[in-house]
């Protein structure tokens, strides 16, 4: 069906939705569309009206905690879905860098994603010390990013929204 990404009245970047929830907010005259989609229309029994795909709310909505949600899915998403040790895609769990038995929090720089294999091969152990290093330092994805680069297939014209992904932001973000 597709997303439609939600804009503040400040054009910044709210969150996505659904085609079907864009439609009824622009309906209800709570938002405008800003950019249609080219996958045609929506076709009622009597007219077709613009597919969304970008829209900006009429009134500004405060956020005042705009970040991504300590979860178990969001650091699979962080992690693309496989073990960050040996890089399998299957029976995968949560495997915290520095053991919780060694003082070790749950925490976006302190959880990985990992196989069960490589979970119990490290054990209570460091990854350093169980000779398993990590192809990069677990980081908290800012919500910007969290959008771009976690959140599915995003459109072109979202990109000036998002921000282009690139190295220079991806050093930015994993501090």
């Amino acid at each position: 069906m597709g997303k439609v990404l939600i804009l503040n009245q400040d054009y910044s970047a709210l969150t996505m939705c659904s085609i079907q929830k864009a439609f009824i907010l622009v309906y209800l005259n709570k938002a405008d569309i800003v950019s249609e989609s080219s996958q045609g229309g929506i076709q009622t029994v009597t007219r077709t009206f613009p597919r969304p795909s970008i829209i900006r709310l009429h009134k500004y909505v405060n956020l005042p905690y705009k970040g991504v949600i300590l979860s178990r899915q969001n650091i699979f998403k962080r992690d693309n879905h496989q073990c960050q040790y040996c890089g399998v895609t299957t029976d995968l769990t949560l495997d915290h860098v520095l053991p919780r038995s060694r003082g070790g929090k749950s925490s976006w720089t302190n959880l990985v994603t990992a196989c069960k294999a490589c979970n119990s091969k490290k054990g209570d152990l460091t990854p350093e010390e169980a000779e398993m290093p990590l192809p990069r330092k677990p980081f908290k994805p800012s919500f910007i990013m969290f959008l771009r680069d976690f959140s599915g297939k995003i459109e072109k014209e979202w990109e000036i929204y998002l921000g282009k992904k690139n190295k220079d932001t991806e050093e930015v973000y994993k501090d």
